[in-house]
Parts: structure tokens; C-alpha cells; sequence
């Protein structure tokens, strides 16, 4: 029950925002279950009739005495038989056949409808009811699984760098659908046979009470094996799901990387290393299917033993044919509601898991946190300042003691070797992580003060990762500013250099790019990125290694479009190839996190320091010619 709780406490908002609908399914619920008890006194009344009547030997010679006149029965029960006495005999009797009597056209549709009827009544009625809660469901694991997106896009990189891509898929589809599964189908069993049960048992005691309360003993065995299988379904439950979410990551991993694992001919290792986790997630799904299957059984075995008591009760006892018809159909309608009830208990245990993952990433709370009285930064006019910023991923320093001003309209080259933090000082200047010391403030406004929103709009990111969506190029273009018409798109495109690619398409503008633009070269992939940096007409331009994974005939392509980019903008470019910063108006060399070195691209190779030995590794030198064209102011 503390499990069926906690799912409903976190699934309840949402069933709030469609109530009508759900109360509306509640209700029709509670009328299905009443309805079943209807079976029982219809059987009864159609077995009571067609029997013929039966008389005691002694009433065949001796007349029947009349019992004294007495007080009438006053006592509820009493009444309630009376009723349904009178009801049978004067409203229905005209209309259902009778041993020893004459069929006649009312009394046979009476007996061909009677039990269709009740089914018909029975059948809707449930059908509304699921469909209310069906209807429900779907749209809260909607719901749901939006408001999981939107969480994840508020959350702040660190938490993507301590998860895996196989892990939160798993959050956004599989336990989200462990929910759906939940509520769609347990939820119209958890109205409907709980009220079944009640009102058969209710129908029961009126029938014979005692006979009712002996079968009733055996309702507390068949819960103790729910129970212990259900915490067995719990624990599979945990491990499958741990057995999918490495194996999901896994082939995230060997789908990213075909080219690479095809190259070093590690296909077979990949396979090898599929087959343990496949095997491993079999193994952990057998478990849970065997905890879930062995429900049935047990339950039914317990029933019949319940059965077999029964039918010993009656013999003993000598009940008439239609009190056994009637209390053996109560029966038959007990049996499975309490077989769906045992088989939801297993469903809530499996279910829990999922809400407990998706409850935990509900509470996480990103690092980088909104400011609660923000302040507008509506432009950029003076300068961009980084004030001794240190930062650090978890233990390990990244930058120290970091002090820079970037004037606007300057542009600023940052080099340095693998890992001195270069690409961490753009992460910091986007606010996509914040300084463990120091501050980094745009115009005398620390980041920390200003909305995030506002600080990204001024500016964009021209990145070695290109990151286009399957969508149309035009699509892929606009999304680099909130309102762009078909015009803007095409001058961006053509400010990019990407226009002449663009027409040779099948669909030009309308043309899907494909997952990541597959379907495109390198260097076209990156002039679309340029345009949608274009289209965004930001004041700072941020260049990531922009250039570094193409050939030298895309390079020069996708060069002549950045130059055209960083024309009259705040430039901060980070390069391995140094050949690009020699436009840069300064360039800071860094090392272990420090600036060790800064000047323009002919003061650090004159310096003959750490700029001017990795430049030499390059086969730059003074004097030399250089092979790219400089940025131009």
C-alpha cells in the first residue's frame, strides 16, 4: 500500500488538471463493480424457476398446518428479502419462463434478454470507465514526460557529465511507460474489483452469511503470496532495469561510434560486450517473470481449496439447487477480481521503480541557478571581465586565478595545450557553469545578477561539434533566432556561403538534413551553422576549434564565412591551429588553468615562449606566410 501511495501522491497533480474526466471514470467504476452482483440474484431467480418444486413425503399424506399469525418480520435483512421476494414475483414473473408453466412470446424475450441485458449493462459500463481513465492516463504520462524533458533542459551540465545517455532515455521513455501501464490498466482495476468484491460479498451475506464468512477464511491466504512475490517483482524489477539502462548506453555508444568500431574492426568485441549485458538483462527478466507468473497459480490453487470446502459445506448442509447456484456464481465473480488484484500488486511493485527514478529527477536542482531579482541585459557596450575566476570539475582545478577584460569590439584568440582550460572559459562565459571563485561580470553586471536568456541572446557559438537537428535546412537555419522569416534565412544562408549548396539539394531550403546532417559534408554542416550564428546577429561571436576537424579546401570555405561573421563583432576564438588567431587583437596563452602568456599573434612568437614553441611544432615561425586568411576587423 506505502508503494500504491507514493504513485498516486506523485501522479496526483496531474490527475488533477483532467478531474471530470477521472471522476467521471471513478464513478462509472463503482457502478461496474455493483453491477456484478446482479449475476448472483439472476442466476438464482433462473435456476429458483426452472426447478421443479420439490415436496417431503410427509407432505405428500399430511396436510400443511397454518403457522399461528405473528408479528411480521421487522428485521432489515428481512425486509430487503421481501422486496426482492416481491420484486421477482410481481414485476419479473410475467416476463421469465417457469417450470410447469406455459411459454408464452413475453416470458421467451424475457429469458433470451435477461442475461445479455445484465452482460450488455455490464460490459458498457466498463468500457466508459477504462476509457475515462485510458484517456486520463495517456495525457498525465504525457505530461509527464514533458515536464522530464523540460527538467532535463533546465538542469545544468555537471549532471549530463555524471550521467549516461542509456539512463536518462530510460527515464524519459521506459519508467514514464511503467506509469503509463500503471494507471491506464491498474487504475480501472483498482475501482472496478475492489468494488466487485465488496458488493458480491455484500450479495453473499445476504444469501447465507455463515457460508460466506467460512469462505472469507481463505482470502488472507492468497494475500500472503501476493505480497512476498510482489517484493520479489520489486528487486527484478531493479536489476532489469540497471541490466537495460547499461545496455541502452551501450548501443547509444556503438551506433555513435560505428565508424570508429568499424575502422579498428571491433565489431565483434562490441557484439561480445551485448551479449553479457543481454544476457544479464534475460536473467533479470526471468526472475521478474517468474515472481509475476507464479501469481496465478497460487491464487487459483487457494481458490479451489476454498471451492472444495464449499462443496463439503453444502452437502452437509442440504441447500437447496438455486442458493448453490446463486453462491456458487458469487464465487466465480470473486475469483478474478481478486486474481487482477494479486496481478496489480506486482504491477505497483514494478511501477514504484520508475517513480522513484523519475522522483529523484524531478528533485534535482541544476547549479547554475536562475537569479531571483534579476538584472536586464538588454545589450552588450562595454566589456566582458573575468575577475581571478577559479573553477573546478568536482576535485580537480581547471582554471586559477583567471583575470581578463575583453573591450567590445575586440577580439580575443585563446591557445594553449589539450586539457589548460580552454573550452572551460567559454563554458564559464555562457553561464553554462559558475565560477568557484572570482566573478565574471558583462558591462559591471556579474553573470550570477543576469537571466541567462538574456546573456545567451548576445551571443552565438560557431563550435568543432556541430550540432545540426533533423529537421529542413531552413529549419536548422532559423533556430538561431526566435523570429526569423524565409528572407533572413536566405541572407544568412548567403552571408554564410551556404546558398550554392543549399539550391543543389533535392528540396533546397525545405531539404531534411538527416540526424546530426549526415546527409552533409563536413564543411556544409559547418556553414549552416555559421548562418544560424548569422541569423542571430549576436554582438559576441565565440569560435570553438570552429575549423578544426576540416580539410584544407573546407577550412578555406568555412574560413571566408567567419571572417564575414566576426566583421564588427567581440570575437573570442579558441584554436589549435594557431594560423587562425593572427587577426586576433590579442591572444592569451594558457597553461594549467593560468594565462602564462599574452600579446598579439607577433609579440608571442617574438617572446620565443610557450606560444612560439607550439607555434614552431606547427611550422610557424616569423616571417613565415601564413596559410589561412586573417579575421578581418
Amino acid at each position: 500500500m506505502a508503494h500504491l501511495r507514493n504513485i498516486f501522491r506523485f501522479g496526483w497533480p496531474y490527475l488533477h488538471r483532467y478531474w471530470p474526466r477521472f471522476a467521471l471514470g471513478i464513478l462509472l467504476g463503482v457502478v461496474f463493480g455493483l453491477s456484478n452482483a446482479s449475476f448472483i440474484w439472476a442466476t438464482k431467480t433462473m435456476i429458483g424457476r426452472m426447478a421443479p418444486p420439490k415436496a417431503s413425503p410427509a407432505a405428500l399424506h399430511t396436510p400443511t398446518p397454518m403457522a399461528p399469525p405473528g408479528p411480521p418480520q421487522t428485521s432489515r435483512m428481512a425486509r430487503l428479502e421481501q422486496r426482492l421476494h416481491q420484486f421477482n414475483e410481481v414485476e419479473l414473473d410475467p416476463w421469465l419462463p417457469k417450470f410447469g408453466r406455459p411459454v408464452d412470446a413475453r416470458q421467451m424475450v424475457g429469458g433470451l434478454l435477461l442475461f445479455p441485458l445484465l452482460i450488455a449493462f455490464r460490459g458498457y459500463i466498463g468500457y466508459f470507465s477504462s476509457y475515462c481513465l485510458a484517456w486520463v492516463s495517456e495525457r498525465v504520462v504525457s505530461d509527464l514526460r514533458i515536464d522530464v524533458l523540460r527538467k532535463l533542459t533546465a538542469l545544468s551540465l555537471d549532471f549530463f557529465n555524471r550521467s549516461t545517455m542509456g539512463d536518462l532515455l530510460t527515464r524519459v521513455n521506459t519508467d514514464a511507460a511503467s506509469l503509463q501501464r500503471c494507471l491506464s490498466l491498474g487504475l480501472s482495476d483498482l475501482i472496478k474489483e475492489p468494488v466487485t468484491i465488496a458488493g458480491v460479498l455484500l450479495f453473499l451475506l445476504f444469501l447465507d452469511w455463515k457460508m460466506t464468512l467460512a469462505a472469507s477464511v481463505f482470502f488472507p491466504l492468497v494475500v500472503v503470496p501476493i505480497v512476498i512475490l510482489g517484493r520479489k517483482v520489486r528487486r527484478a524489477s531493479n536489476q532489469s532495469l540497471s541490466a537495460n539502462i547499461n545496455q541502452s548506453s551501450l548501443l547509444v555508444e556503438m551506433l555513435s561510434g560505428i565508424r570508429v568500431i568499424k575502422a579498428f574492426g571491433l565489431e565483434s568485441r562490441q557484439v561480445d560486450r551485448f551479449t553479457r549485458l543481454s544476457r544479464e538483462l534475460v536473467h533479470h527478466v526471468m526472475k521478474f517473470t517468474q515472481a509475476r507468473e507464479l501469481v496465478n497459480p497460487m491464487v487459483e490453487t487457494i481458490a479451489m481449496l476454498g471451492f472444495g470446502a464449499l462443496i463439503v459445506y453444502v452437502a452437509s448442509q442440504q441447500l437447496a439447487v438455486d442458493d448453490l447456484a446463486g453462491f456458487l456464481t458469487g464465487l466465480a465473480l470473486l475469483f478474478q477480481p481478486i486474481k487482477k488484484l494479486g496481478n496489480l500488486h506486482v504491477l505497483v511493485q514494478q511501477t514504484s521503480v520508475g517513480v522513484d527514478r523519475i522522483v529523484h529527477l524531478l528533485q534535482e536542482k541544476p547549479t547554475v541557478v536562475e537569479p531571483e531579482r534579476p538584472a536586464p541585459l538588454p545589450a552588450f557596450e562595454r566589456d566582458i571581465v573575468f575577475d581571478q575566476v577559479d573553477f573546478a570539475y568536482g576535485k580537480e582545478p581547471v582554471l586559477r586565478g583567471v583575470s581578463l577584460r575583453i573591450p567590445r569590439g575586440q577580439k580575443l584568440g585563446i591557445a594553449g595545450e589539450s586539457g589548460c582550460g580552454k573550452s572551460t572559459l567559454v563554458n564559464l562565459l555562457f553561464r553554462f557553469y559558475d565560477p568557484t571563485a572570482g566573478s565574471i561580470r558583462i558591462d559591471g553586471l556579474d553573470l550570477k545578477r543576469v537571466p541567462s536568456s538574456d546573456l545567451r541572446q548576445l551571443m552565438a557559438l560557431v563550435s568543432q561539434e556541430i550540432v545540426l537537428f533533423d529537421q529542413t535546412v531552413a529549419e536548422n537555419i532559423a533556430c538561431g533566432s526566435r523570429q526569423s522569416s524565409p528572407e533572413a534565412i536566405e541572407k544568412a544562408a548567403r552571408s554564410a556561403f551556404a546558398e550554392g549548396f543549399i539550391l543543389e539539394l533535392p528540396q533546397q531550403y525545405h531539404t531534411r538534413v538527416g540526424e546530426q546532417g549526415l546527409t552533409l559534408s563536413g564543411g556544409q554542416r559547418q556553414r549552416l551553422a555559421i548562418a544560424r550564428a548569422f541569423i542571430r546577429d549576436a554582438p559576441i561571436l565565440v569560435l570553438d576549434e570552429a575549423t578544426a576537424s576540416l580539410d584544407s579546401r573546407s577550412e578555406a570555405e568555412v574560413q571566408s564565412a567567419i571572417d564575414r561573421l566576426s566583421a564588427n563583432r567581440t570575437v573570442v576564438c579558441i584554436a589549435h591551429r594557431l594560423s587562425t588567431l593572427a587577426g586576433m587583437d590579442q591572444i592569451i596563452v594558457l597553461d594549467k588553468g593560468r594565462i602564462i602568456e599574452r600579446g598579439t599573434f607577433e609579440e608571442l612568437l617574438q617572446q620565443n615562449g610557450a606560444f612560439a614553441a607550439m607555434a614552431a611544432r606547427q611550422g610557424i615561425g616569423l616571417g613565415h606566410s601564413l596559410a589561412s586568411t586573417p579575421i578581418t576587423r
